[in-house]
């Protein structure tokens, strides 16, 4: 069944990964980049978040919209980066400065209380005609540890320093296709296509 559904990011990198896990799921799906104004990110969950990304996409274009909002918590530090793991070291820093800024400041933890987990939900809403919004949220979650060094060239954000459970290697290590299969963005996917393709199928897509 054929979807179209707009992505609210200008991060090409995260299109092309949304539609590389999500079509792999769902033969038929398009996920469309975004180029409309970004909102400004005032809530303080995940959920709330995404949704504001979400909301901002679907009534600048019409579109049905995804956003997703993730991040890393970890355990020993009250579930921090959390929501602000993208800016951790700062507004203007970038992913090298947060992820050496987290290592910093787990220093002098021992390995079994380095326990973390990235976090991703995904927002959907779909516009219909009279102006009402059907919105559903999708969760998943990587559980790990971080490492006590960087490591990797695969990925992006704190993948480096994040070795999932399961592995002895960081997630910057794992080949694209075995992140994808596990990461917490494809348990999130997991959740999301069922509703996806219930609104194909209703909307009549083929």
């Amino acid at each position: 069944m054929a979807l179209e559904v707009v992505l609210a990011t200008h991060n090409q990198h995260k299109v092309g990964e949304f539609q590389k896990i999500l079509g792999e799921r769902m033969p038929g799906l398009t996920v469309l980049g975004y180029d409309g104004p970004e909102p400004v990110e005032d809530g303080t969950s995940f959920d709330e978040n995404a949704f504001i990304k979400a909301r901002a996409a679907a009534a600048h274009t019409g579109r049905i919209a995804l956003a997703d909002d993730s991040g890393i918590v970890v355990d020993v530090m009250g579930a921090s980066p959390g929501i602000f793991s993208a800016r951790w070291a700062g507004p203007e820093a970038g992913a090298q400065a947060n992820l050496e800024l987290l290592l910093a400041q787990l220093g002098d933890i021992r390995d079994p209380h380095r326990t973390s987990r990235f976090h991703c939900t995904i927002a959907l809403v779909v516009p219909a005609a009279d102006g009402t919004l059907h919105e559903f949220a999708a969760e998943g979650d990587w559980p790990g540890r971080i490492a006590a060094t960087q490591a990797g060239v695969h990925g992006f954000g704190y993948d480096p320093i994040f070795v999932p459970e399961g592995f002895e290697v960081s997630a910057a290590e794992l080949a694209p296709e075995v992140k994808n299969a596990h990461s917490h963005r494809a348990r999130a996917f997991a959740a999301l296509v069922p509703e996806l393709t219930r609104i194909a199928a209703a909307q009549g897509g083929s």
